[in-house]
């Protein structure tokens, strides 16, 4: 046997450790080239990275970065121990994996419990189960979980306005099985607040508190209430928001159980609460944003006197926000990366959403797809097997350490205006989301948060997905965003172009000199403006002055771009844009920044330009209609 010496690395002993000075000075060297001239902690900040909360993710980190209260990053406490940052339980995930939770939506029980049947059989071990105005009737629970094995397999109810029967119902669905209390596991899904912010009608508390108390004297394994987040991640939110909102509806439900001679202990109080947020394709965000609520929610139970009990249980559901309508099979990776990020963040249950998710009722395919994808995380990749995965890593401990401040800071500020009720009814809720989502939908216009398929390589040839259509979500309360909304519109405006009159808007591509010297500019912005559903024409290949105008009178366009290198719009493009003009190019744009030799053009397309603004103008110009 080999006993590696107790100095470390042998290969590496003859080599001096570098130190963080001399990669700042390596630094420094390559932004000089770049016609930077920054020096020190200025060089790195150069390089970092700007994210919402006012956090910034650095290009460096080192075991003395410093955190939020002045101490090192690294790790804080043991998994299963307040504060429960590492894991909610001693074992983590380890025992068995986390729970594959599959959401079931639709009007038809029938047809809901052929697709919880296939589900359970294929590796699903949970049922998310929606009930009421947006999914089946109360009086349908039955006919939906007949065949399902109720004492082992735990369900999830979502039943908005209607919890208390919904969760009667489900109760006595248990009675009549002969399931014993003891062997009941899941959530009756109480979130009177929750469901105030998705309708902007309330709720009566009462009934959800009388519920907890009923639940916790004798299903000791049934929670309740639910703390969903969603609402507030799915109306723009930021992730300290969405911690911060949840910290709030969780103090507010703990005050309405507690409260009065017959409320319950602070420790059964914080025992009838189940939290639920979204994972999104950020992973290393998600990582921390579910480390960092668990941290924040054993700070609330310390506070009330029952640190021991402050471990929160939460559900993570893949994010509706980042899902797209276009190029719908993308939405494959993003799930699987947000599920990935999910359950090594510590998630107790993760929902999958299926790629059509937006499209309509999802199909058996979609089903199978999003089931698979924690079967494969889990079988094949291990990833539950490691308790706390991305613990230690000094990015990931300092970036949960501050989304934790700045959640914790955000619940302050909620707590000083009145808690949740009252910041939802002032809109003083509504209006910080609003503006978070401004500056967000910012970055998506611009494409410095590009979404592929939509905004990055879109392909107006695809074949649309159908899906029978789902029912109507609950709304009148916060709004529903999507990331791709503002392109959705533009497309859907071609759409309507296509089939009023059998073709897309068109534009026509006037490529300059060699393919060397034009093909990145006009892929550019062949991209470019079939993110807003218009069709880029640029045969033949490449135009000069002679060629240019029967080329543009060919195609159909009544617009076009110069593509070329800024060498070749001095010496042609004047010329080409002055053929242009005569063959009836209504309009000319360049692809390059203002300021690019081009006297003859009226507009410019450039990366980092707001690229909705441009093709919502280009569409208005053309007499697309809205």
């Amino acid at each position: 046997m080999t006993v590696l010496p107790d100095d470390g690395l042998s290969l590496a002993a003859e080599f001096p450790d570098a130190t963080h000075e001399q990669w700042q000075r390596l630094v420094e060297g390559v932004l000089r080239k770049s016609g930077k001239d920054v020096t020190g902690e200025a060089a790195e900040d150069a390089l970092s990275t700007a994210l919402e909360d006012g956090l910034r993710t650095r290009p460096l980190y080192t075991s003395s970065t410093g955190t939020a209260d002045g101490r090192g990053a690294g790790l804080d406490g043991f998994p299963g121990f307040a504060p429960f940052l590492r894991a909610g339980k001693a074992e983590g995930n380890a025992a068995g994996g986390w729970d594959v939770r599959q959401r079931l939506v639709g009007p038809d029980a029938e047809r809901v419990n052929e697709a919880a049947l296939g589900d359970l059989e294929n590796g699903v071990t949970s049922l998310w189960l929606t009930v009421g105005e947006a999914g089946i009737p109360v009086s349908g629970m039955a006919r939906a979980l007949d065949g399902v094995y109720l004492d082992l397999a735990p369900v999830a109810l979502d039943a908005g306005a209607e919890f208390a029967e919904a969760a009667a119902e489900l109760l006595r669905l248990y009675g009549e099985r002969g399931i014993a209390p003891a062997a009941a596991h899941g959530s009756l899904g109480a979130d009177p607040l929750g469901h105030e912010a998705r309708t902007g009608r309330a709720l009566d508390l009462d009934a959800a508190v009388a519920l907890a108390r009923c639940t916790a004297d004798g299903w000791p394994h049934l929670r309740a209430l639910t703390v969903d987040a969603l609402p507030y991640h799915e109306a723009g939110g930021s992730a300290a928001q969405e911690l911060g909102l949840a910290l709030a509806t969780g103090v507010a439900y703990l005050r309405a159980l507690t409260d009065g001679d017959d409320g319950l202990s602070v420790e059964a109080a914080l025992g009838q609460l189940e939290f639920r947020y979204a994972a999104t394709a950020d992973q290393f965000l998600t990582i921390a944003k579910l480390r960092a609520a668990r941290r924040l929610w054993a700070r609330v139970a310390e506070a009330c006197g029952a640190p021991a009990a402050g471990a929160q249980r939460q559900h993570a559901v893949t994010s509706p926000v980042m899902m797209t309508r276009r190029d719908p099979w993308v939405n494959m990776l993003r799930t699987t990366v947000a599920c990935m990020a999910a359950g090594v963040g510590g998630a107790d249950a993760v929902t999958v959403l299926p790629f059509d998710h937006e499209l309509g009722l999802p199909d058996a395919f979609a089903r199978r797809i999003a089931r698979n994808t924690s079967t494969i995380l889990l079988e094949e990749s291990h990833l539950a097997r490691v308790i706390d995965p991305a613990g230690g890593s000094w990015y990931v401990e300092q970036l949960t350490d501050e989304l934790a401040h700045a959640a914790w800071e955000f619940f302050r500020t909620v707590e000083k205006e009145g808690g949740l009720p009252a910041t939802l009814r002032s809109g003083l809720v509504a209006d910080r989301l609003a503006a978070t989502w401004a500056a967000r939908s910012a970055k998506l216009a611009t494409r410095r948060e590009p979404i592929t398929g939509v905004s990055e390589f879109p392909l107006l040839s695809e074949k649309p997905v159908e899906r029978a259509p789902a029912p109507a979500p609950l709304s009148g309360g916060l709004p529903r965003v999507r990331r791709d909304e503002a392109y959705e519109a533009l497309r859907a405006r071609s759409d309507a172009h296509l089939a009023a009159t059998g073709s897309r808007p068109k534009i026509f591509l006037a490529a300059l000199g060699s393919a060397a010297a034009h093909t990145a500019r006009a892929t550019f912005t062949a991209n470019l403006f079939q993110a807003g559903g218009i069709e880029p024409v640029h045969e033949p290949v490449s135009v000069d002055a002679a060629t240019a105008g029967e080329a543009f009178a060919a195609s159909g366009a009544t617009m076009a771009v110069l593509c070329s290198s800024d060498t070749l719009y001095e010496e042609q493009a004047e010329g080409v844009a002055a053929a242009l003009r005569a063959a009836g190019a209504q309009v000319l744009f360049l692809a390059g920044r203002p300021g690019t030799a081009a006297p003859a053009v009226d507009e410019y397309v450039f990366a980092g330009c707001d690229a909705v603004a441009v093709l919502t103008s280009v569409l208005d110009r053309m007499g697309v209609a809205r």
